[in-house]
């Protein structure tokens, strides 16, 4: 695939503030990692209490919170984040939570960092960017489907996995992105496939001769529940504007509450993200206001609000295919333009 220039809008920001705002800090990349991962333990932990000690129902329901919660752990939160290099001063402790948050969520940090930057670089432009492809559909079905088998967790991902573990590229994409110019990234994408694989593997049968054979789907394969998780997750680009070099039209940001933002490791405020990837998410919240300053779309106002947008958005690209909407007009009367389909 062709490498291309692109000339994103981005908001005038002086140095000094930039700077500033670039800072890079390894008690906030901590105090983030560590919270999250003492959550998912406290979860895990009753849930594992709750089926020896409590009424089965309790435990399902533990089990479907902690299930949930466990989203924000994989490439939706978590690993996006450590994945950019941003969330810690130290590259080395980036590097270790981004590696145990990818462990434990069955995410290839090798495969996701490469494709995550090609996302960047070439955000919904067309045949560049192949991890977000609009416009996208996001029906009843797939989100009660959800509540009982986490879309990361499907079969076809597993296969992948495995595939990958034996040296296999499964896509044009993995191809665009581990050409044979990098046979040492491939090498890298199939030594994690296999760390993964059977890394969990030896696990799990420990857990079994050890007569704990429910931590198997407690710790090592909360393959259900991500319903939660994936609300965040999909809500960054479906419904905006492909094909244009200005991330304020094909990113959505949310303003959510502080449970939510914490949870999201704030990629709630997407455009920003995008529009400057070296800024660590616990700073996105004041360029936020800077973007704002300069006229950026109005926000939507958490997570339902978006997806009434979603919804709205949704059904008019079924009544009017080839539209997207103009998100210049949230706040006011919806707007809708021809989707960019331009090939760069």
């Amino acid at each position: 695939m062709e490498n291309i220039k692109v000339k994103w809008y981005k908001t005038e920001i002086d140095k000094e503030t930039l700077k500033e705002l670039k800072q890079r800090s390894n008690v906030h990349g901590f105090t983030q990692s560590f919270l999250q991962l003492a959550i998912g333990s406290g979860t895990a932990y009753f849930s594992f209490y709750a089926w020896y000690n409590l009424h089965w129902g309790i435990f399902a329901l533990a089990l479907f919170v902690h299930s949930a919660y466990m989203g924000f752990l994989s490439v939706v939160a978590a690993c996006h984040e450590l994945s950019h290099g941003t969330a810690f001063k130290s590259k080395g402790l980036n590097n270790f939570f981004y590696y145990i948050f990818s462990f434990i969520s069955w995410s290839n940090p090798v495969l996701f960092k490469a494709s995550h930057s090609h996302h960047h670089r070439y955000t919904l432009l067309g045949q560049h960017d192949q991890e977000a492809v609009l416009p996208g559909e996001f029906r009843v079905r797939d989100f009660l489907k959800s509540f009982i088998l986490s879309p990361p967790f499907w079969w076809q991902p597993l296969s992948r996995h495995w595939k990958h573990s034996l040296g296999q590229l499964t896509s044009e994409w993995d191809k665009n992105i581990f050409p044979d110019s990098r046979p040492k990234k491939r090498r890298q994408l199939a030594n994690w496939a296999r760390f993964i694989i059977y890394g969990h593997l030896v696990l799990m049968v420990i857990s079994i001769l050890f007569g704990y054979w429910i931590l198997i789907p407690i710790i090592l394969f909360p393959a259900y529940g991500g319903w939660f998780a994936h609300l965040f997750g999909a809500a960054q680009h479906l419904g905006m504007q492909s094909g244009v070099p200005d991330f304020r039209r094909n990113s959505r940001t949310m303003i959510l509450n502080p449970v939510g933002a914490f949870l999201y490791w704030q990629m709630n405020y997407h455009t920003e993200h995008h529009m400057f990837p070296a800024v660590p998410f616990y700073n996105l919240r004041k360029l936020h206001k800077l973007l704002h300053e300069d006229g950026a779309p109005e926000p939507n106002h958490g997570l339902w609000d978006a997806w009434k947008e979603i919804r709205m958005i949704q059904k008019k690209q079924r009544e009017t295919p080839g539209v997207a909407f103009d998100a210049f007009s949230r706040g006011k009367e919806p707007a809708f333009v021809p989707q960019n389909d331009r090939e760069y």
